[in-house]
């Protein structure tokens, strides 16, 4: 009989490279990482990115920088979900997109992103939270 563990598939194909943000190992050396961590790296960095920040991808990113000042309303949260899904179906190619919900949270000036997806040949959900603030929190 075939021993052949399906939560030890080869995930090579997810990637491996240098964490972000960028820090050490416990070696000293360069921290990397691999495989779902950095998947969720990925996501981070192209939310984190606006197009025309990168010198020769100049569309890589998110739309987001787009409604930094714009107010806390349900137009908003629309935009920073269609924001979300065309940057992530368009820059993260292994990951398949379930649903993007927003909380607002009014008192600290931010939305709370939350991301479901799940890798492509992977059958389990993951999700990633991804915090976008509007404007100063009051004090």
């Amino acid at each position: 009989m075939d021993d052949y563990d399906f939560e030890q598939q080869d995930l090579s194909y997810l990637g491996r490279g240098l964490a972000f943000p960028i820090r050490s190992s416990v070696q000293g050396g360069i921290g990397l990482s691999a495989a779902a961590q950095k998947v969720r790296e990925s996501i981070w960095i192209i939310l984190r990115t606006s197009p025309g920040e990168r010198v020769y991808r100049p569309t890589f990113g998110s739309r987001l920088s787009e409604l930094t000042f714009a107010p806390l309303n349900s137009t908003t949260l629309l935009r920073i979900r269609i924001y979300v899904e065309e940057a992530l179906e368009a820059w993260e190619p292994r990951i398949v997109l379930e649903q993007v919900t927003t909380e607002p949270d009014p008192i600290q000036g931010k939305v709370n992103i939350t991301i479901h997806y799940r890798l492509k040949d992977r059958a389990e959900q993951s999700s990633f939270v991804y915090p976008f603030y509007l404007a100063a929190a009051t004090e």
